[in-house]
């Protein structure tokens, strides 16, 4: 379900899909695009970003290149959001979609750590693409845990949204992008992580520290699944 389609990524650090590299890159960076702070500030942010998952998914296949084009180089919070997000829903269960997402998650994490100022991520990741009626199932499977996140995030302890704490929240996805492929057989261990980048994303973006104490308790309880699920098969 998983397969290749063509990316260019741009000398200014723009990530674009398209067959002429050439054309695509000389064109203006669409302002509308570098949205992060619309996003952020819009009442349901994490449905906003469903949505426009869906919207992508009318054709018949879907490019990672395009689905983080489409929120612009600059917004790293909103496409750390899409993986994590996916890690929830059903299409965790296509075999190396997890680690897919995973990897994503990493260089994601790091690069907003880092504080870069666009986004880059290696060919091979954005190339990789999904069946458009899939991705369609995976967003629509994903609203109710949208409404729910829009619902319950508000700005509340921003202190632990600020750094040295949201410096640490983004390394804890980073070293759980890196987990993620080694445990894609253990059960429920990729969509707890998921949850765990999910609450991260949402956190910082509407500055709730409840939400980032809440990733650490997830991040506790996915780091014990493995351990779990290892004693109980030694033990059969």
């Amino acid at each position: 379900m998983i397969r290749s389609d063509k990316v260019v990524a741009c000398d200014d650090g723009r990530l674009l899909s398209g067959t002429d590299s050439k054309s695509v890159c000389d064109a203006e960076p669409v302002s509308e695009y570098d949205d992060a702070p619309a996003i952020a500030a819009s009442r349901r942010p994490v449905r906003q970003i469903v949505e426009r998952l869906d919207a992508l998914s009318d054709t018949e296949t879907v490019t990672f290149g395009q689905i983080a084009t489409s929120f612009g180089s600059a917004s790293f919070l909103p496409v750390l959001l899409v993986p994590a997000l996916l890690l929830v829903s059903p299409l965790s269960g296509i075999p190396f979609f997890s680690t897919l997402c995973g990897l994503t998650i990493t260089m994601i994490a790091l690069q907003a750590a880092l504080q870069r100022k666009t986004l880059w991520l290696p060919g091979f990741l954005m190339r990789r693409s999904i069946k458009g009626r899939v991705l369609h199932r995976g967003a629509a499977a994903l609203g109710r845990v949208a409404d729910w996140l829009d619902r319950n995030s508000r700005e509340r302890l921003v202190r632990l949204v600020s750094p040295p704490f949201s410096l640490g929240a983004l390394l804890l996805c980073a070293v759980a992008g890196l987990v993620i492929p080694v445990l894609e057989l253990v059960p429920f261990s990729s969509s707890l992580f998921g949850a765990m980048v999910s609450f991260v994303a949402v956190g910082l973006m509407v500055r709730d520290g409840v939400f980032l104490l809440l990733a650490s308790g997830l991040g506790v309880i996915a780091a014990l699944v493995p351990a779990l699920f290892v004693s109980q098969v030694v033990s059969g």
